[in-house]
């Protein structure tokens, strides 16, 4: 089976490796092509110079870049995916985007004969270098049952949640409850650190109890020692949460806790915080609770 893979980022360069891991033929396609060389040099796969020449034979096209945008240049544009996948072929947009981007994908690959997936993951960077990715797919059955085989190669867990763009709301849900649970993590420590707790000790009391989560496992330490510089930068969650809001006007409800989240982080970015990871809404939790 032969696979292309369009967008090496820090998600993408690790998937398309346990790809050639799990016995694929791998063509990638990296818009700086430096970076595909060094991927092809890395894993002994072949690096195209055009998206067309990286699709042109492909059975399954997977792409993972940055924003709506950035999908429809890979993919609908007149140097897109769609123009040159044949037909029968597969598109899967690992791509954290709106859902009516989904729908409109769906809707392209349909009028040139290629099916098409949402499937948006989680996990961060550890888990696309770990290969254990949660992968939320929305689709037909038939064809999430027929792309098992590309996401066991870098994924722990893939759900089908419903049909196109329901991926994406999943995913959506995913980034509201993130900062959820990094508004509670923050006062929580906030009062650890003043009442004179230590924090490795309480996290590792904490962790496997009912306030248990990956956030706090994860970052709690790192938030009390005031480091940020990892994971998932906030530019990218002020991008997801903006998905979140206009889905949810859509929807005819409002996400108080989310918009006030947002709006933290858009103040944190405006600050120079933009490339820090999610967690770094400790800071402004901290500025709001001395008043």
């Amino acid at each position: 089976m032969k696979v292309s893979f369009i967008g090496l980022g820090v998600m993408g360069f690790p998937m398309a490796g346990h790809l050639v891991k799990a016995g694929f033929e791998v063509t990638v396609f990296n818009r700086t092509h430096s970076k595909a060389l060094d991927w092809a040099d890395k894993h002994q796969g072949k690096a195209a110079e055009s998206v067309a020449e990286c699709v042109a034979e492909a059975d399954m096209v997977l792409v993972c870049v940055g924003n709506d945008d950035d999908v429809r240049s890979m993919t609908t544009s007149e140097t897109g995916a769609l123009a040159a996948m044949k037909p029968g072929a597969i598109l899967v947009d690992h791509t954290t985007t709106s859902a009516l981007l989904s729908e409109e994908l769906d809707k392209a690959a349909q009028e040139v004969g290629v099916r098409f997936m949402d499937a948006p993951v989680s996990g961060g960077q550890a888990g696309a270098d770990n290969g254990v990715l949660t992968i939320m797919c929305g689709g037909d059955d038939a064809l999430f049952n027929e792309l098992q085989p590309i996401f066991e190669a870098y994924g722990k867990s893939s759900v089908l949640m419903g049909s196109v763009g329901q991926g994406q709301r999943a995913k959506m849900v995913n980034q509201i409850c993130i900062a959820g649970v990094l508004n509670g993590l923050s006062e929580g420590l906030i009062l650890a650190e003043k009442s004179g707790l230590d924090i490795p000790t309480l996290v590792d009391c904490l962790k496997n109890g009912a306030a248990g989560s990956w956030q706090m496992e994860n970052r709690a330490v790192t938030m009390a020692q005031d480091k940020f510089d990892f994971g998932f930068a906030i530019d990218w969650m002020i991008k997801d949460l903006g998905f979140c809001l206009d889905e949810a006007q859509r929807q005819g409800v409002r996400l108080p806790l989310t918009e006030k989240s947002m709006a933290a982080y858009k103040a944190l970015s405006e600050s120079g915080e933009g490339r820090m990871d999610t967690s770094v809404l400790m800071k402004a939790v901290t500025v709001e609770s001395k008043g």
